[in-house]
């Protein structure tokens, strides 16, 4: 899945809680209640319903699940501690999304992320970019067991050259994502591909071997479908690539020595350092070659002024005019127009204006003006007002944790590039951490009332055949992406309640582990509210409704397996070897 060592530990061991009290219905009504709270919400709130009210919907569906409960004897302790277990199952993304967050910002302000795109440009084309996007990923997925570290790296490097292509950012993110998790899918590396064999008592490898006849067909048919989008490209924006590049190079000091972090990265992923240990790495390695390569984006962004405090005898007389752009930090202030006036109207003062200016290099000067305070003609006091400029070691500092925490923009010439060389730092990441916390509370309270076991209970008794256990595993996984918002209780809970019936039927457990692959590992990421859903919008900044349609290899893998499913294609009996 995402990463090694950010799953819950050991969670092949997770209790599956059942309770005999619970109807199916029952089990339904939260779930009920969540869709028509969630579907009103969006229709009142459109696409900014992700920006609180969302997460509040949530909760107000736990609370429906809580109310079942206390109707079924489920006491409001047990609930609590479910959700306690949940959430801490989630500490490890969490770190992992407010790291991301800050390996964007330095990824960005060292040049990096642009050299990317500066050298995307010249080598990727409208036609071939889509494909390329699928391949790229799939590779990394593949080699670091990834799809989190994946996206968090050239995904997003992969969307800011797709917005300089002018095509879909839903199109590229979708591409990315099905690259993305093919690899992961793939990938012994990857915990999901670790834990579906385990859930469904098979061997890893004949599981990876077993899952190429669904997954291969698949991942053809999505590089078809993006090749045909991309023929059906219109190109006539690519001649303007090329005033881009010069923008990004005026901008930039552009050279492939910035690409030794992000292969540094992948390498350490490879080597299965811990991923939250390797994104800081990274992070850390952005900020430095920030400041050997981008010594212009430092000043730029960093650079702030000392001015004269205000002397305690006049501060009664004085202040700065609160309508120009005040900003400080332990009065350390940003450039801008800094404005003294009077308090009263018997006091008078020179025009003391500072226009502290930005800049892209060192300012050697300081900025000295005497201010004189008169009160009715007469004067009571005179200081010298000084604003001195930061030198390059704090100038370095604010630039690279204003990238690592807070919003940092590069501005350029260029409107379109503008809008890539934004990142939103470690805050620009707490609105998908909320998300994902509310997500886990709803799947938390349903867990311990006994609600995912009854449903997925409910679903293994709708079919006696081959072909209707095949379907009830892949709506037991996707109803489980849907409610407990996690996509490890996708793949655990079915696991361990279809296992026995699989066996029943005379059937290899490879065909329950690629089942549970097919349908609970990669589908996650298309469900707004899940924890991979969460995160790889929040990551590629790209809303899992606009890439939904284009995830292509994620949603069609579950029709893939019903498919083989339903024609007996490659169903392998216990008796074979």
């Amino acid at each position: 899945m995402e990463s090694q060592k950010i799953t819950p530990s050991n969670p092949e061991n997770e209790e599956v809680i059942n309770n005999k009290e619970l109807n199916i219905w029952e089990a339904l009504i939260p779930v009920f209640a969540l869709v028509v709270f969630l579907a009103f919400n969006v229709y009142v709130f459109g696409d900014s319903a992700l920006g609180g009210s969302n997460q509040f919907i949530l909760l107000l569906g736990a609370a429906v699940a809580a109310i079942v409960g206390f109707f079924n004897k489920v006491s409001y302790e047990q609930m609590m501690e479910e959700v306690a277990k949940n959430v801490k199952s989630t500490t490890g993304a969490l770190l992992i999304l407010l790291m991301v967050g800050a390996l964007a910002g330095t990824w960005l302000i060292s040049g990096i992320i642009p050299a990317m795109i500066y050298y995307g440009l010249q080598i990727l084309n409208p036609t071939i970019f889509l494909a390329a996007c699928v391949i790229i990923c799939a590779i990394i997925s593949i080699a670091t067991g990834s799809s989190w570290t994946t996206s968090a790296t050239v995904g997003i490097a992969l969307i800011g050259i797709g917005g300089a292509l002018d095509i879909s950012l839903g199109m590229t993110a979708g591409a990315v994502l099905s690259g993305a998790y093919f690899g992961d899918k793939m990938s012994p590396l990857s915990d999901t591909t670790n834990l579906a064999p385990a859930m469904a008592g098979g061997e890893l490898f004949d599981h990876i071997k077993y899952m190429t006849y669904t997954t291969i067909p698949t991942i053809v048919i999505t590089l078809i479908f993006f090749i045909i989008i991309g023929l059906a490209q219109d190109t006539s924006g690519v001649t303007d690539t090329a005033q881009m590049l010069t923008d990004i190079k005026k901008s930039f000091t552009i050279t492939p020595w910035l690409f030794i972090v992000p292969v540094a990265v992948v390498v350490l992923i490879i080597k299965k350092t811990p991923p939250l240990i390797a994104l800081l790495t990274g992070t850390l390695l952005g900020g430095i070659f920030c400041l050997i390569f981008q010594s212009e984006i430092i000043w730029q962004n960093g650079l702030h002024y000392q001015i004269t405090e205000i002397p305690s005898e006049y501060s009664e007389y004085i202040d700065w005019d609160s309508n120009y752009d005040v900003r400080s930090n332990n009065n350390y202030h940003s450039p801008g127009k800094y404005v003294l006036i009077p308090k009263t109207d018997d006091i008078t003062i020179n025009e003391t204006i500072m226009d502290l200016a930005p800049s892209n290099k060192r300012v050697s000067q300081k900025f000295i003006q005497k201010v004189i305070i008169k009160k009715e003609g007469e004067t009571i006091g005179t200081f010298n007002l000084e604003a001195k400029p930061t030198d390059y070691i704090l100038t370095s500092y604010f630039t690279i944790m204003n990238a690592i925490t807070v919003d940092t923009s590069i501005a350029t010439s260029n409107p379109k590039l503008n809008d890539l060389f934004s990142a939103g730092g470690m805050s620009g990441m707490l609105g998908t951490i909320w998300l994902i916390v509310c997500a886990m509370v709803f799947g938390g309270v349903m867990d311990a009332i006994g609600a995912l076991a009854r449903i997925s209970k409910a679903l293994l008794g709708l079919f006696d055949t081959v072909f209707g256990l095949f379907a009830s595993t892949v709506a037991s996984c996707l109803a489980l992406n849907v409610t407990a918002s996690d996509q490890y209780l996708a793949i655990v809970v079915p696991g361990r309640m279809y296992a026995k019936a699989f066996r029943d039927k005379g059937l290899a457990p490879e065909n329950l582990s690629r089942t549970l692959e097919d349908s609970g590992t990669v589908t996650s990421v298309l469900v707004p509210w899940n924890t991979c859903g969460a995160y790889q919008s929040g990551v590629l900044g790209v809303p899992v409704v606009d890439y939904f349609i284009f995830a292509i290899f994620n949603w069609l893998s579950p029709f893939m397996t019903l498919i083989f499913a339903a024609f007996r294609i490659k169903i392998k009996q216990l008796n074979e070897k």
